[in-house]
Formats: C-alpha cells, sequence, structure tokens
C-alpha cells in the first residue's frame, strides 16, 4: 500500500509561491533588459549627435561598441542588435511608459514590480511592434498584446490578419481614436464584431468541399485560438445547444457568454452564400435567449452568423434600422495576403 503525503495542501502552497517568485524574477529581469537597451539607445543617438560626420561616425560607432559589449558580455550584441536599441529609442522615445520609468527607474524595477498601467512587454514583442510604421496601429497592438497577454507568435498573427484594420471599418473618427489610446473596448454589442473573422488556425482548405459540422468541429478543436479570434472577455458555454418549444427542437452551433458586456453570443455557421432565412433563424434563437435564458441584470443576446459570403443588401433589408444585436460577418480559412486582404476590408466598406 502507498502511503499518500498527508501535507498535500501544504506543499502545493509551498510549490506556488515558488512558482510564483520565478514568474515575477523573469517578468523583472525581462523588464529590465527592456529598459537597459532603451538606455542604450538613447546613448547611441546622443553619442552620435555629438560627432562631427553623424553617419560615418554612427556606423564606426556602432561596430566598435558591438566589439567592446561581446568581449565584456558575450553574445547578445551585434552590430544588427544595436541597431536595433538605437531605432527602438527612436520609435519609443516619445512613449510616455518608456520614457518615464527609464534610466532612473531600471535599479528600481530589480526591487519592485512595475504597475499594471507601467507594464513592459519582452523584448521580442518589442522587435516585431516598431516595425510596425503607422503610429496608432502599433500602439494599439503594443496595448492589446500587454492587455491581453499575447506571447510574439499570437502577436505575429493577429497582425499578419489585419486585426486593427478589420476593426478600424466599423469605427468612427472618434472611435478609432480610442483604439490607439485605449485598444479594444467593448461597450455595445457591435465592439465584439469584425469582417472578416480569420480562421486560418482551423486547418481546411478555402476552396474545397466541407460541411457546417467540419467547420464547427474544426472550431471546438483549436477552442483556445478561436476564442483569441473573437476577442476580449469571450467563455464558451455550448456546441449544438437544443432549444425546445411546441415540440420543435432546433440547436445553436455555437453559444458563449461575454463577461464584459454580460451577455449571450450565440453564432451559427453556414457554408456558402449567407441566405434571409438565416437570419431569420438567428433572430429566433436570439429571442428565445432573451426571454427564456437570460438573466434579468444580463443583457440582451447577441447573434452573429458566419458565413462564407454575403450580400450586404439582403443583410440590411432583412435586419430593422435600428439593429443592435443580429451581425452577419464573413469567416476565412486560409490567411489571405496582404492584397487579398485589401479588397476583402474594401469589399465591406
Amino acid at each position: 500500500m502507498t502511503n499518500k503525503p498527508s501535507n498535500t495542501k501544504f506543499y502545493s502552497q509551498v510549490v506556488d509561491l515558488l512558482q510564483s517568485a520565478r514568474n515575477k524574477v523573469v517578468r523583472t529581469v525581462n523588464q529590465t533588459m527592456v529598459l537597459t537597451y532603451f538606455e542604450i539607445g538613447r546613448m547611441i543617438i546622443e553619442e552620435e549627435q555629438g560627432g562631427k560626420e553623424r553617419a560615418d561616425y554612427g556606423k564606426s560607432l556602432l561596430k566598435e561598441l558591438s566589439k567592446v559589449l561581446t568581449k565584456e558580455f558575450g553574445k547578445g550584441f551585434s552590430v544588427d542588435n544595436l541597431e536595433n536599441m538605437r531605432r527602438f529609442y527612436l520609435v519609443y522615445g516619445k512613449s510616455e511608459t518608456l520614457s518615464r520609468i527609464s534610466s532612473k527607474a531600471i535599479s528600481e524595477t530589480a526591487s519592485r514590480e512595475l504597475k499594471q498601467e507601467e507594464f513592459i512587454l519582452s523584448w521580442s514583442h518589442y522587435l516585431k511592434l516598431m516595425r510596425i510604421d503607422d503610429e496608432n496601429e502599433r500602439k494599439f497592438y503594443e496595448i492589446e498584446s500587454s492587455k491581453n497577454n499575447w506571447s510574439v507568435r499570437e502577436l505575429d498573427r493577429q497582425y499578419d490578419s489585419a486585426l486593427y484594420a478589420r476593426l478600424v471599418l466599423s469605427r468612427d473618427k472618434d472611435e478609432v481614436k480610442k483604439l490607439s489610446e485605449k485598444g479594444l473596448v467593448l461597450e455595445k454589442p457591435k465592439d465584439v464584431i469584425k469582417d472578416p473573422y480569420i480562421l486560418e488556425f482551423i486547418g481546411l482548405p478555402e476552396k474545397s468541399t466541407y460541411s457546417e459540422s467540419d467547420l464547427e468541429q474544426g472550431i471546438i478543436d483549436k477552442l483556445e485560438q478561436f476564442l483569441l479570434e473573437l476577442g476580449t472577455g469571450f467563455t464558451f458555454v455550448a456546441r449544438q445547444n437544443r432549444i425546445s418549444f411546441d415540440n420543435k427542437h432546433f440547436r445553436i452551433d455555437l453559444v458563449f457568454y461575454n463577461r464584459i458586456l454580460k451577455c449571450f453570443v450565440l453564432i451559427d455557421l453556414k457554408i456558402g452564400e449567407l441566405k434571409h432565412q438565416d437570419i431569420g433563424q438567428m433572430q429566433m434563437y436570439v429571442n428565445y435567449y432573451d426571454r427564456e435564458i437570460k438573466l434579468d441584470d444580463e443583457n440582451k443576446t447577441i447573434g452573429i452568423v458566419l458565413c462564407q459570403n454575403k450580400s450586404e443588401a439582403v443583410v440590411e433589408y432583412t435586419l430593422p434600422e435600428n439593429n443592435e444585436q443580429i451581425f452577419a460577418s464573413k469567416y476565412k480559412t486560409v490567411l489571405p495576403s496582404k492584397e487579398e486582404l485589401k479588397l476583402l476590408i474594401n469589399e465591406t466598406e
């Protein structure tokens, strides 16, 4: 007979404490490294500006500095990486967060965690971000990466799928400005909607025969990635959710709940062209949830019909003018090229 540890709870608490401490050390090292690179970039720029022949002087400066640092500290200080630090300061020199807590805070970050609003991403994140030319778009991806704890891989994926451009389409100038200041803020149902949704992670070919059940199963198999594509605050509730009345039975493909908007989000998957009957069916599902499922303190249900193609006129004339609950969006099962994305986005304008 095997003896089980008698203090399992105590052991777990010690393990959790050590894991938390390790995570804090990693964050502190990461933050200190990023701020240090920021300061090195600043020092390089200031030294270059003191040279008489800036271009030639700057080039030789990086070469000599690379030799000195590599000899002293080993790998990580190539001319290319020093150029990245230089560029980092040029891009983020006016950043309130980095500028405010840079040189004076480097020593302090070793003994304290930065506040949430001062959160600094990894150097790998910044290598990606500082290559985004549009400042508003860059700020948006920086905020969303921090807020949603995106890995560098996920940041790459969201950028490649033109998330910012897809969100900008459905917003006026003031709301677009908010994207670069606060990221995606969910205040009303339309804020959760993207058009198109990019579902390349499912692994289905774009122009091949597959069923709605294949599409649904692909989403379920890659649920974590689908939740990231849906956006902030979504939790999975059910698939093929059965509702019944008058001895008739219907099944809603996917049911989610958004914790921020405090409402259910129903999703129906359609292969091919969207029909007005598909919108009518979703209206029925939404009405049922509003009247039979949602609690009094919850907001009205949102319904999204995901389709391969749609006529904007069919959507417009099927839905009421003051519609705030039913939405139709396209989906793509392969990641479009930049040219295809531009065409796809222009079609929805």
